[in-house]
C-alpha cells in the first residue's frame, strides 16, 4: 500500500513542479481576486493526472486481483506502525503543496489553508475505496487516520503561524533484512526505498529559529529533528518476526537538520528544488536510542 501513497506523491509533485517555486511566499491579506486562468490550468491539469494514475492503478494492481464486497482491514498492530507515519508524512505535504499553489493563484489565505489543506485526503482516499474491495486486505482505519493527521497538521501550523515550522521529512538506508524477504522488502534500491521499513526512517524537523524573536543570533537554518524508525521487521506481523528469530524493536533519534528553505532566494529554479528537496532529511550525526543497545551515536545518519 505504501507504493501507491509514493505514487500519488510524486505525481502530485510532477502536476505542481512549475508552481512550486512560485508559490513559497508568506500570505498576502491585500492580494487581487484569484487569478481564473492559473486556478483553470491547475485544476485541469491535476484532474487529468490524477485521473489517469487512478486507471493505471486500478488496472496494474487490483485488474487481476479477488474482488469482494467493501470491507475494512486492521492493520495497525503491523510494522511498528512505519507504514502509518509514511502515510502521515505523504499525506501532510500533499496539502502542503495543495496550500501553496493556491496562493500562487491568488486564492485568499485562510480558503487556501482550508481547501488545498485537504488535498492530502483527497487523494489517499479513493485509493483506500480501491483497496476496500480486495480479498487479500481492505480498506485501512488507521491509514485514514494517518491521512487525515497529515493534513491537519499543516493545516493547524498554517492556521496559527502562517508557514510550516515543523517539517515531516524522510531518510532511508539499505538494511540487511531485505535480501531475507526480497519480494516484500524490495530487490533493488529504489524497491527497498518504498518498501523495506528497517531502512526508513520518519522525522518531525523543528526550525527553532521561526520561534525565536527576530533578534535572536540563532541561526535560522539550524532545525532539530526528531526521528522514528524500526528493525529487524521481515514480516508484517510481530508473531511471525518472533517465530523467525527476529526481534523487531523501535528506534528514536534526535539529530541536526538544515533548513532548507532558508536558503530560498529569487532564483525561482532554485526555490523549487529546496522546496521538493525539503520533504528530505539531510544526513547528519544521531543520537540513537532503542530498547536492545540503549543509547549509540551515530557519525552519519541516513
Amino acid at each position: 500500500m505504501y507504493r501507491r501513497l509514493l505514487l500519488s506523491l510524486l505525481l502530485l509533485y510532477c502536476l505542481l513542479l512549475p508552481y512550486t517555486g512560485w508559490a513559497q511566499q508568506q500570505p498576502d491579506s491585500t492580494a487581487a481576486a484569484p487569478d481564473k486562468k492559473k486556478l483553470v490550468l491547475l485544476g485541469s491539469g491535476f484532474t487529468a493526472g490524477y485521473s489517469a494514475m487512478l486507471i493505471s492503478l486500478n488496472k496494474a494492481w487490483y485488474q487481476d486481483q479477488e474482488r469482494t464486497p467493501f470491507h475494512f482491514f486492521n492493520d495497525n498492530s503491523q510494522w511498528r506502525q512505519m507504514d502509518k507515519a509514511g502515510h502521515f508524512w505523504g499525506s501532510f505535504h500533499e496539502s502542503r503543496a495543495g496550500i501553496d499553489v493556491l496562493r500562487w493563484a491568488g486564492v485568499p489565505d485562510k480558503k487556501a489553508i482550508v481547501f488545498g489543506g485537504l488535498l492530502g485526503v483527497v487523494l489517499q482516499t479513493p485509493i483506500e475505496v480501491f483497496d476496500g474491495y480486495q480479498a487479500d486486505y481492505g480498506a485501512s482505519v488507521g491509514d485514514l487516520v494517518a491521512n487525515t493527521a497529515g493534513s491537519a497538521a499543516v493545516m493547524a501550523q498554517e492556521l496559527a503561524w502562517h508557514e510550516v515550522r515543523i517539517m515531516p521529512k524522510y531518510s532511508f538506508s539499505t538494511s540487511p533484512y531485505a535480501a531475507k524477504r526480497p519480494n516484500v522488502l524490495g530487490h533493488s534500491l529504489a524497491e527497498q526505498a518504498l518498501k523495506d521499513y528497517n531502512g526508513q526512517t520518519y522525522w518531525l524537523s523543528v526550525n527553532i529559529g521561526s520561534f525565536l524573536k527576530p533578534e535572536s543570533r540563532y541561526p535560522k537554518w539550524l532545525s532539530l529533528a526528531v526521528g522514528y524508525g524500526a528493525e529487524e521487521m521481515v514480516f508484517n506481523h510481530l508473531p511471525s518476526n518472533l517465530a523467525a528469530g527476529f526481534d523487531t524493536h523501535r528506534q528514536f533519534y534526535l539529530s541536526p537538520d538544515l533548513n532548507l528553505l532558508h536558503f530560498k532566494g529569487k532564483n525561482k529554479v532554485l526555490n523549487t528544488a529546496l522546496y521538493i528537496l525539503s520533504i528530505v532529511k539531510v544526513p547528519a550525526p544521531a543520537l540513537e536510542y532503542n530498547r536492545k543497545e540503549g543509547l549509540k551515536l551515530h557519525a552519519l545518519h541516513f
